[in-house]
């Protein structure tokens, strides 16, 4: 074989490896929005089989539990604070709509960058530090907003806010209506987990992704480490507090119960119960702990501990989460066959 029969054959070669490359990736992008279309279709039409209000809970809680993982699955960092965010905003939501009649869209905006201001303020602080000190930075900053918002005046104390009105959206549509609300929350969350899907699978994605496999490796290519896990803690900050804004709109209510500790708590186990580092993990994370807390409510403390068997459970028989297990086992089920 002479060198020009090589070198045509090699690059026939490597031709036909791009072109299947860009067609398995033409047919995973094609598979992601056909997934998409349908779950969206789904949430549309389930709420007229089921109670709406339950199932904007649940969008409200699968947000936060995104914007979680985001940090988590894809920077590496594990935060025990993210009630701060989530309770904050919710307070200022509540205080917009309820003392300065903002309408529902200006407080949702508000309370979203109360909560991106505040990631900023606890990154400035804790995101030099890593692994099991980081996570104690922010649960202490935490507990300080905490006690700040028991304390501060336009939060209510422990009674809360309590009757929230629901202002009309861009002062025409008519909030008062669950079905309203609970559109205007699917909304909000198709948006927020875009926002989750496009960082994670941007240039900005993937430095993330190499920081959190190898962040000496990272900075030794000369990317800034710190200010890139600042600014994934101030995205997931504010996204945390759009679904703590959103969730004002749904209960009328903002409540200390919303910024303790034992919030954070919960969106972990929602994150790790559906998958860490999965896009669809924290919507069957937070579906699966609010129909438990829900159904499991009338039996008062029992609750939590059948709450922790099936968490153990779960963590025992899918080790990368429900739907990291699944995907997991999918590949590897392709691959063989």
């Amino acid at each position: 074989m002479t060198d020009t029969t090589k070198t045509d054959f090699n690059r026939a070669g490597e031709a036909k490896a791009g072109t299947a490359s860009t067609s398995g990736a033409a047919a995973v992008l094609t598979d992601i929005r056909l997934w998409s279309a349908i779950g969206i279709v789904v949430l549309l039409i389930l709420p007229h089989y089921v109670y709406p209000v339950m199932i904007a809970k649940v969008l409200c809680f699968a947000l936060f539990a995104a914007a979680f993982n985001l940090l988590l699955g894809f920077a590496g960092l594990l935060s025990f604070g993210h009630a701060a965010f989530f309770g904050m905003s919710a307070y200022v939501t509540g205080y917009c709509l309820q003392s300065l009649g903002f309408t529902a869209e200006l407080g949702i905006l508000a309370g979203t960058a109360a909560g991106a201001l505040l990631g900023l303020a606890m990154g400035l602080l804790a995101i030099r530090r890593q692994g099991i000190y980081f996570a104690m930075i922010t649960l202490a900053l935490a507990q300080m907003v905490y006690f700040v918002a028991l304390q501060a005046p336009f939060t209510g104390g422990e009674d809360g806010l309590q009757g929230v009105p629901r202002r009309d959206l861009f002062g025409i549509i008519d909030m008062s209506s669950n079905m309203n609300v609970y559109y205007l929350v699917l909304g909000v969350f198709c948006i927020g987990l875009f926002i989750v899907y496009r960082t994670v699978h941007s240039p900005f994605g993937q430095v993330l992704k190499s920081i959190r496999e190898n962040e000496p490796r990272a900075i030794s290519l000369g990317y800034d480490a710190d200010r890139y896990k600042l600014m994934a803690f101030v995205l997931s900050a504010a996204l945390s507090g759009l679904a703590g804004s959103t969730k004002v709109m749904v209960f009328q209510l903002a409540s200390l119960t919303d910024i303790q500790w034992q919030m954070s708590g919960e969106v972990v186990l929602m994150a790790v119960l559906g998958g860490i580092g999965t896009m669809v993990g924290p919507l069957v994370g937070a579906t699966i702990i609010i129909t438990l807390q829900n159904e499991l409510a009338q039996i008062g403390s029992v609750s939590t501990i059948v709450q922790g068997a099936v968490f153990v459970f779960c963590v025992l028989a899918f080790r990368r989460g429900i739907v990291g297990e699944i995907k997991h086992r999918w590949t590897t089920w392709r691959g063989r066959s």
